[in-house]
């Protein structure tokens, strides 16, 4: 079985890191290798998008201690933001102790929209195309033969009124594997003039949704209050669990504070979306819509007490792919997917939400005990060391003596740099 419990990781070097993770994973040491460069060279960048002018790094990273449906897993993460992977690793360690996580997601369908204008007759136009949907899903799948020789294809439509004279056709397509962008959008353009001529109407747009409220993942988690003891006096276990449940009260209450409760689970989600060639931008989007969908913006996870266990649950939409688009060109793509041992979208989509749900704990946790500022404090010094100047040497002298005074500025690095060399005995000439 796979193991996703790596004490002391942290402390290893970046080649350490890579050996361990290759040895655990079997995976090949030139597919490792491929993370010196991101997994990307100027001429396939220059071909994936226009006017290219070169590449643009981002750390790329791994969340440990995830056991999601009982199966240990590690979690890609490309992220900017100091501490969102040591978070995610150190909540996934606490819901570990309570069992792990508990993923499902539902049937891959993606929406596509098919806009008929100038409707003549709405009732003879839902008629109409209600009595020919078998055709209409037939006509779709033979635009998708590919897809549908894999076991997927168009599965449903469903007819919506959104204004005088203004209809939109859903088509449901099962999109497998892939994320399903291009082939939904085939699909329609196929079956839209159809529409528009039994609809009597005029055929407007044929495009996608990325609201895929039919591809929605869930999880939960509980953990055990003990589990979540802070640093500071009082923050008792039962203390910081109340804390986190009133913290989750307040998002569900107030849309201001649900959009900030709801970045924190972007951080994760977004950050194993990203790793893995896949479009965060679509996922911002559909999750964000669908935390609005009663009407207010509300958060996607909520957190509950109950008794001696903390208990949280995550909802949202999340269209993944596995195949095509990016993973075909990018190499720290096709790394990411076999680093975390993918064997599907749905996989792929557990273990994104499963990582977004942890995130969510850490930062509420860190609001509850310490504050978001003190636990940000640790990495971010690292980094402004870094951006001072500082060497290998001196990276973690810099960077404890700008917590101890609390000012994590590129100044005050600066300042603690010229100080250390100042107090570092002169080399002796030969």
């Amino acid at each position: 079985m796979s193991n996703s419990r790596f004490p002391g990781f942290n402390k290893l070097s970046l080649a350490e890191r890579r050996a361990t993770l290759g040895a655990e994973r079997h995976l090949d040491a030139n597919m490792l290798a491929d993370l010196e460069d991101g997994g990307l060279e100027q001429a396939t960048a220059d071909a994936m998008v226009e006017n290219c002018l070169g590449l643009y790094a981002l750390p790329f990273g791994v969340a440990l201690n995830l056991t999601i449906n009982g199966r240990d897993r590690l979690a890609p993460m490309v992220v900017e933001e100091p501490s969102v992977i040591a978070a995610a690793s150190n909540a996934a360690k606490m819901i570990r102790a309570g069992g792990g996580f508990s993923a499902s997601l539902d049937e891959p369908l993606m929406t596509t929209q098919i806009e008929l204008r100038e409707v003549r007759d709405e009732a003879s136009a839902r008629a109409a195309i209600s009595s020919h949907k078998s055709a209409l899903l037939e006509l779709a799948n033979r635009a998708l033969p590919g897809l549908v020789g894999r076991g997927g294809g168009a599965r449903e439509l469903e007819i919506r009124s959104i204004g005088p004279s203004h209809l939109v056709v859903h088509l449901l397509v099962d999109c497998l594997d892939a994320m399903g962008a291009n082939l939904v959008n085939t699909a329609a353009e196929a079956v839209g003039p159809e529409l528009a001529r039994l609809a009597q109407a005029d055929l407007g747009l044929c495009i996608l949704s990325n609201l895929c409220d039919r591809r929605v993942v869930r999880v939960s988690a509980s953990v055990p209050v003990d589990e979540l003891v802070g640093a500071l006096p009082d923050t008792t276990g039962p203390r910081v669990a109340a804390a986190i449940a009133a913290a989750s009260l307040f998002a569900e209450r107030d849309p201001y504070r649900a959009v900030t409760h709801n970045k924190g689970i972007m951080n994760g989600v977004d950050a194993v979306v990203l790793a893995t060639g896949n479009d965060f931008r679509a996922v911002e989007a559909g999750a964000h819509a669908y935390a609005a969908r009663a009407g207010t913006y509300a958060p996607l996870a909520t957190w509950r007490l109950d008794g001696q266990r903390l208990s949280g649950s995550l909802e949202m939409p999340l269209g993944l792919g596995t195949v095509g688009g990016t993973l075909r060109v990018h190499r720290g793509a096709r790394l990411a997917l076999a680093l975390a041992d993918i064997q599907s979208a749905t996989d792929l989509a557990q273990l994104a939400a499963a990582v977004g749900l942890a995130s969510n704990l850490a930062a509420l946790r860190a609001l509850s005990t310490e504050g978001i500022s003190r636990g940000h404090m640790g990495l971010h010094a690292r980094s402004v060391a870094r951006a001072a100047g500082a060497s290998a040497a001196e990276l973690e002298l810099v960077a404890c003596r700008l917590r101890q005074t609390g000012t994590v500025t590129l100044a005050a690095a600066e300042a603690a740099l010229a100080e250390l060399r100042q107090s570092e005995p002169t080399p002796k000439t030969p």
